[in-house]
């Protein structure tokens, strides 16, 4: 339990960056999962605007540190090249 004046202002504005990154969090994997399912359905223009979609979230996540550069890349070449397995 924070007992000084700093560190309860630190704790405040940790739970508020907790939210925010919480959300983000979720949107990416919902835009991810939106992307995996579109694959199995075999889905052709909603493939694509939802690989932009999660493209977007990934990026905007590796910018504000929920996840690092490296991983979203990762995942965006696997989503690219999974899209690209059913396109042929």
């Amino acid at each position: 339990m924070a007992i000084t004046k700093n560190a309860k202002k630190a704790n405040r504005v940790s739970i508020r960056k907790r939210v925010v990154n919480d959300r983000r969090r979720r949107t990416m994997k919902e835009a991810v999962k939106d992307v995996r399912k579109d694959i199995v359905a075999k889905g052709g223009k909603a493939v694509t605007s939802s690989l932009s979609l999660a493209y977007k979230a990934l990026d905007k996540a590796a910018k504000k540190g929920i996840i690092k550069k490296g991983t979203a890349d990762r995942k965006k070449a696997r989503l690219a090249r999974a899209v690209a397995k059913i396109a042929k």
